[in-house]
């Protein structure tokens, strides 16, 4: 199970319905995004650091929090620019964090909520800085794009590292997982 990020991407770009509109008008507010990202930053971390288990990870005594702060500041901006206009750059990068939270133990039941609170910042935020209810959508759809980046990083670590270490093949695998599911 090898996933092609741009592939991959441009699925996600139809089921969210980003659109060309969409994008331009993300570009149009990436300075606004850059200055808002740190503040962004905080309110993601505060609530991840209120979790004993993510503090642990997070506080490894690596600086590890604050290059992921940095990281998220960087990434958070990257939603509005789009980097090499949602291409195979963007796809690419998406998911190496996808992988970089499945490496460090920071799961979708943490990244989800957490990107919830933001969502809910960012919100607030446009409000306060008058901004249109168009670029809370568009944020939104690309926001779910690179939470479905991480989830799905999940899923592809996970099962190609039972596909290793079992042999079995890939229809068996998720014939096993429909009978499983069915069982629940």
């Amino acid at each position: 199970m090898t996933l092609d990020p741009h592939k991959f991407f441009s699925i996600l770009e139809r089921r969210v319905g980003l659109t060309p509109e969409d994008k331009e008008l993300l570009k149009s507010q990436a300075d606004w995004g850059l200055e808002i990202a740190p503040k962004m930053a905080e309110y993601f971390y505060d609530y991840l650091e209120r979790d004993p288990e993510m503090s642990v990870i997070l506080h490894d005594g690596s600086g590890r929090i604050h290059r992921l702060r940095e990281t998220f500041i960087q990434w958070f901006h990257e939603m509005f620019t789009g980097m090499d206009n949602w291409g195979d750059v963007y796809a690419e990068r998406r998911w190496k964090i996808g992988l970089i939270h499945v490496r460090i133990g920071i799961g979708p039941q943490h990244v989800v909520p957490a990107m919830a609170t933001v969502i809910y910042e960012v919100g607030k935020r446009l409000t306060n800085d008058g901004k249109s209810a168009d670029l809370k959508d568009a944020l939104g759809r690309i926001c779910m794009i690179d939470l479905a980046f991480i989830e799905q990083a999940y899923i592809e670590v996970s099962s190609s590292a039972v596909l290793k270490e079992t042999g079995w093949s890939e229809g068996l695998f998720k014939r096993l997982i429909s009978t499983g599911a069915k069982a629940m």
